[in-house]
């Protein structure tokens, strides 16, 4: 029985739908009949954004991207889930196909659902009768896999009473850890509520509120109690609360959240969330986590919850932000590091982190209406998330680094495929992110041609831009209301246009632009008058009204706070919202980190259509280091060009570099040729890092993550090996090793044992030692054994107790 709360709610959105349907054009009348909206609210975020329905692209940056999403991201991802078994394992479950678990990981629903979601999303904005069949039928197929009491998922459903280890040998027993069973859910319930908007058909929503009962069913104060090891219902149960008004979903949303205490900072478990003050753990748990408590306090008016997310937005966005918007800084746990630790090299910065930092930042502006949050969103946006996704859409990357030796290139898919199943989602929903209203004031946070159909106070207005952002940035803004009438627009100024790079200088711009921000109506000059990072303008607006914005877009020099070191001495360059780098392919000699950039050395940006999509690059000169002879270093001029961060590893694997040296000393220039830097490197287990052991690149300690290492996680209590075969026959009598070691809290530590075998015919036989096997971290442990000639030598390791073993450098002599 709907309560009287529930009545109003519907009896207001009776109201709106009639407002709606009145003063809407002919065309959206007909949609606005067709399709449900979500319900109005008592209490929401002051700021509403544009529902991305009502946003058309006309220009050739995101349109490209969004055609590229529709024809290739989604069918791509979804044939991906069948040939990795994730649909077939909803075929299983249903009955319908006999057979174990077919997919690597327990939570691997959640990849379905978040394809469901995007293609919801496309299937808003166009029709795709190939498309919507597809997915119809794949809700067929999860109706029939969920369970008769709303439980779904599948790796238990087909297992039954001996599912994945991490799910435990019953329901929600490992929720908190990983059996991410509420994960799983909440993207089904995130999909379930897009579909119902795009379609106005219930299968999925009411598969979505089946699984959402039971959760409401099974946790609370005098039930399970309990939290998910790895967040994201806690915000997609704040959308079902707006679907549908039923209040059952908020207060388990809550109740979720409050329960987080006495566990780990892995999974921001480990205090209250009202308590927590920084950003810590596994970095996409939390920016989700963040979110989900910025709708609750949105929805709940949750002054502790608003105080909490402040405070680690502070600590985020001033001490553990990449220059491009990325976040979680290390591959252990995937998570923030300490502050100021933002290693390059081994910058993890996952794609699906980048996302959630957007989604944060957007609820943050929605919360307080300060530009400050959108300078990040767009930060994150075009620089650390579009690296995430290749142009072709089908390539992707997990982690982002900052830094190459050419051991990074996009992949198609991943056994955790997370990152392009949130790619598939994420990218056709941007149109939502340029505009927001609140009462008589329009937001136009996000800079593209095209236009936007919005409502006013009942008063239909066409907002169409023009521009070439984010290359130029002129913007030419027309305002037609179907009547005249006084409103506000606020236009945003991005910080990076008025010598702000970041917020709370992390990262700071070397020099002050005089280059000033300039905006006129209809032709003449006003004077900005600013508020929280937006000019605003107040008028009566008529049909045909002009605004025009200009954005500066010189060439700038960016500095890192003297706290991070690992950018000491080094800069970064950025033009307009795009964070620049220098790529192997483009330079004369095919290296970069080489590379010296004086601070009085002339860059300018230069237009280039038929390259990588049609992009601006940065033409300049720089110094390339290199080692002669004599083992000196060497400078000679080089010519340089820079690309946007977002567009490399298009063209083949090499080295890659955002932060460049501007002194000699610090850079990385190739070393001459050794034995071991000729040999060709194998091992027990093969990946793109391998190259470090012989790249001659010497760390400055055992955990030093500015330079390439590699390592045998997760294997653990095994003997493992590496292996140089060497270009002729060789005498060699000593052996150095650089273990890594990731220190107490990572899973790396030095070997247990280790030894060098030599080739002889084809046997391997071990050296005879003439010292001690040294092992310590922090410098090459050695050994000297009698001379032997050979054609290969390896290096065996026995890994300690419970843990894996790495090597930053192996050199022979």
């Amino acid at each position: 029985m709907k309560t009287i709360k529930t009545k109003i709610i519907n009896f207001s959105l009776f109201l709106l739908s009639i407002i709606l349907l009145v003063y809407c054009k002919p065309e959206v009348q007909e949609s606005l009949k067709k399709l449900p909206q979500p319900i109005t609210l008592e209490q929401d975020y002051p700021i509403q954004p544009v529902l991305f329905t009502a946003v058309k692209f006309e220009d050739k940056f995101w349109s490209k991207r969004l055609q590229t999403s529709k024809d290739v991201t989604i069918p791509f991802t979804l044939d991906q889930s069948e040939k990795s078994g994730r649909i077939k394992n909803f075929r299983i479950a249903a009955g319908h196909e006999t057979g174990g678990f077919c997919s690597e990981y327990p939570f691997d629903d959640s990849d379905v659902f978040k394809i469901l979601e995007g293609a919801a999303y496309v299937l808003m904005v166009e029709e795709d009768p190939d498309l919507e069949a597809r997915v119809d039928s794949l809700i067929a197929l999860i109706d029939e896999a969920q369970e008769d009491d709303g439980y779904l998922y599948t790796n238990r459903t087909i297992l039954k009473d001996k599912p994945h280890v991490w799910a435990g040998t019953k329901r929600w027993e490992l929720t908190h850890d990983l059996s991410h069973e509420l994960y799983n859910l909440g993207h089904l319930i995130e999909a379930g509520v897009a579909h119902y908007y795009a379609t106005g058909k219930r299968g999925l929503i009411d598969i979505a509120i089946k699984a959402a009962d039971r959760v409401c069913e099974d946790f609370g104060p005098d039930k399970i109690v309990s939290y998910p090891g790895h967040q994201i219902i806690e915000l997609a149960l704040a959308k079902l609360y707006r679907a549908t008004g039923d209040e059952k979903y908020l207060t388990t949303s809550e109740f979720l959240l409050e329960s987080r205490n006495n566990g780990s900072e892995y999974s921001q478990s480990h205090i209250p969330v009202t308590q927590q003050r920084e950003g810590v753990g596994h970095a996409v748990r939390g920016v989700y986590m963040y979110a989900g408590m910025a709708d609750i306090a949105a929805l709940r008016n949750n002054q502790a919850y608003i105080d909490a997310i402040n405070s680690i937005w502070e600590d985020v966005v001033t001490k553990k932000m990449y220059i491009t918007g990325g976040i979680g800084s290390t591959g252990h746990g995937e998570a923030f590091g300490a502050p100021y630790e933002l290693p390059n090299m081994s910058a993890y910065c996952e794609t699906c982190a980048s996302i959630g930092n957007v989604y944060w930042n957007h609820r943050l502006f929605m919360l307080h209406g300060d530009a400050k949050y959108y300078d990040v969103l767009e930060r994150s946006l075009y620089n650390g998330l579009l690296s995430g996704v290749g142009m072709s859409g089908d390539l992707f990357f997990y982690p982002n680094p900052l830094e190459s030796h050419g051991q990074h290139e996009r992949s198609p898919w991943f056994g955790c495929a997370c990152c392009p199943s949130n790619v598939a989602r994420f990218v056709p929903s941007v149109p939502s992110y340029f505009y927001a209203q609140k009462d008589d004031e329009l937001f136009i946070n996000l800079f593209a041609s095209g236009t936007a159909e919005i409502n006013i106070q009942n008063n239909p207005v066409q907002i169409r831009q023009e521009t070439e952002y984010p290359w130029e940035g002129k913007i030419l803004v027309d305002v037609s209301p179907e009547r005249s009438e006084e409103f506000k627009i606020k236009l945003r100024i991005p910080g990076w246009s008025s010598n702000v790079v970041t917020p709370g200088g992390l990262y700071t711009f070397i020099d002050q632009s005089d280059d000033k921000v300039t905006l006129s109506v209809n032709g003449k000059a006003i004077d900005i008058q600013m508020e929280k990072g937006f000019a605003v303008i107040n008028r009566k607006w008529k049909k045909g009204d002009k605004i025009e914005l200009n954005l500066p877009m010189p060439v700038r020099r960016i500095k890192s706070h003297e706290n991070l070191v690992t950018n000491k001495d080094k800069i970064a360059i950025q033009r307009g919202p795009l964070v620049y780098a220098a790529e192997w392919t483009d330079q004369e000699d095919k290296k970069v980190l080489n590379l010296v950039l004086n601070e009085g050395q002339h860059l300018e940006a230069k237009s280039n259509p038929d390259l990588l999509g049609g992009i601006y690059t940065i033409q300049g000169n720089a110094k390339g280091m290199s080692i002669n002879e004599n083992q000196n270093l060497v400078a000679s001029d080089k010519s340089l060009t820079l690309i946007p961060y977002y567009a490399w590893a298009h063209r083949g694997a090499g080295e890659m570099l955002v932060w460049i040296p501007t002194k000699e000393e610090n850079a990385k220039p190739t070393k001459n040729p050794t034995i071991a830097s000729k040999s060709t490197v194998t091992g027990s287990h093969i990946t793109k890092a391998i190259q470090a052991i012989n790249d001659q690149m010497e760390p400055e300690n055992s955990n030093d993550k500015s330079i390439i290492f590699y390592h045998w996680w997760p294997k653990k209590n095994t003997v493992e090996w590496l292996q140089y075969d060497f270009e002729k026959s060789v005498t060699v009598s000593e052996a150095a090793v650089y273990w890594f070691d990731d220190g107490p809290f990572g899973g790396t530590r030095i070997p247990a044992e280790w030894r060098i075998l030599y080739k002889d015919g084809n046997e391997w036989k071990p050296v005879k030692a003439k010292s001690n096997y040294e092992i310590d971290t922090d410098r090459f442990c050695k050994v000297n054994f009698e001379p032997i000639e050979t054609t290969a030598m390896r290096l065996e390791v026995t890994l300690p107790k419970d843990h894996a073993s790495g090597v930053m450098e192996w050199k022979v002599k």
